[in-house]
């Protein structure tokens, strides 16, 4: 069984939700939170580019509608599908914005902007383990050599 997840789009001008995009697995801040941001990172938000959350809801359906099955589109409004995430995407202060809240926990994992949505998701992909950093501080004289052994 996947991990369903709904994305929905609110209005600018109405603050009503206008459309639900349903994704059938991987909706977990992983797998679609990370596949959405990078979808957004290469969106400009203006009007020049998207006109709006409306113009916007209709790229990013089309960027990851690519064939029968896996996402399905469902009318203002629809929950209760199985969702596990469910992604709320608004403007804000001139800003894009996105809201991931996790329905089975009831509480809210992200509020904000595309850049400290980036800074969200990526930020536990750091090493926490930096071998190099830890044999240069050890008090042994080991190096790591460059075919990742050490002597």
């Amino acid at each position: 069984m996947g991990t369903r997840s709904l994305t929905t789009f609110v209005d600018d001008h109405t603050q009503e939700e206008i459309v639900v995009m349903y994704r059938q697995y991987d909706g977990y801040p992983e797998g679609h939170g990370k596949d959405l941001i990078n979808f957004l990172n290469k969106m400009k938000f203006d009007n020049q580019l998207t006109y709006g959350i409306s113009c916007l809801s209709a790229q990013v359906i089309s960027h990851f509608k690519k064939r029968a099955g896996d996402f399905y589109l469902h009318t203002a409004d629809t929950r209760d599908y199985g969702e596990e995430f469910v992604y709320t995407i608004y403007s804000k202060d001139n800003q894009l914005k996105v809201k991931v809240e996790d329905v089975y926990e009831d509480k809210v994992l992200f509020d904000g902007n595309i850049d400290e949505m980036n800074e969200w998701l990526y930020s536990d992909d750091k090493p926490e383990f930096d071998i190099t950093d830890a044999l240069a501080k050890s008090k042994y004289n080991i190096k790591q050599k460059e075919d990742g052994f050490t002597d």
